[in-house]
């Protein structure tokens, strides 16, 4: 579904050039939902503007489903980490989650029809008539999630959505995502710089190096589909996979090229 292909940004301006992003190249397939982790300031928030269309690379190219991605494309949807600023406070809900299908040729009807079962979705169905600053942090960050999924997008983009939440909302919306990827089959980019949460929510984990950076090791998370909360983060196996993406990132960090080995076992 997404491509990345030898992937680079460079910054310049002001007599200053900044490699951000050197030589990024993987891929996600349909219906996969996959994590972004590494060392802070590595260019993971570069990265996925790139992926979605709002940067242009400076090197590389990005595909979506076979077609090169070279402004946001209609079949992705993006949920940002400051949801504060991404909802439209003199808007209410409902309009804030319907504002991106007008630029579809969808009936009022189908709209309405869309912005009711996102808003249900994500646990809302009562305040399509609140305003945006009427919620908590937690629901603000739900109607933003139930505005992507109402535009029905091929992938999801997420950009660490839950930082500026507490540790108990983080928790119920990081169960939402798994719970919505299931029962939609949307594909999902997640970045994060939470490793916790990588393992928890993917089923492959990225690291990435330290700036400029580079892909420096996929993951697979072999945990049980069935994730929740209180058994996953204490099972040994979930233990093992957070403490080997650790590793890697410290590693990273120190400027260790490539892989370290750790004792870790391979994904069974």
């Amino acid at each position: 579904m997404l491509d990345v292909r030898g992937l680079k940004k460079v910054y310049e301006g002001s007599g200053r050039c900044v490699e951000a992003v050197r030589d990024l190249t993987f891929t996600v397939a349909a219906g996969e939902l996959v994590c972004l982790v590494g060392p802070s300031g590595c260019g993971k928030t570069t990265l996925l503007k790139c992926v979605g269309g709002l940067l242009e690379p400076t090197a590389g190219e990005v595909f979506l489903a076979g077609r090169k991605v070279a402004g946001p494309p209609p079949g992705m949807a993006f949920v940002f980490q400051e949801y504060g600023r991404s909802l439209f406070p003199w808007m209410r809900v409902g309009e804030n989650v319907e504002l991106p299908l007008r630029q579809k040729d969808l009936s009022r009807t189908r709209r309405r029809e869309l912005v009711a079962d996102a808003l249900a979705s994500v646990g809302l169905a009562d305040a399509a008539g609140a305003y945006p600053w009427q919620l908590s942090g937690g629901m603000q960050q739900r109607v933003a999630i139930a505005r992507a999924l109402a535009y029905e997008p091929e992938v999801l983009l997420m950009d660490e959505p839950f930082a500026a939440v507490d540790a108990q909302t983080r928790a119920d919306l990081e169960d939402l995502v798994r719970r919505l990827w299931r029962e939609r089959g949307i594909t999902i980019l997640f970045v994060t710089h939470d490793i916790d949460e990588a393992v928890y929510l993917g089923e492959r984990v990225v690291v990435l190096s330290a700036s400029p950076t580079v892909v420096r090791e996929q993951l697979e998370v072999d945990l049980p589909g069935g994730r929740d909360q209180v058994h996953t983060r204490v099972a040994p196996r979930f233990a093992e996979l957070r403490t080997h993406v650790y590793e890697q990132i410290q590693a990273a960090k120190r400027g260790a090229a490539g892989p370290v080995k750790t004792d870790a076992p391979p994904p069974r």
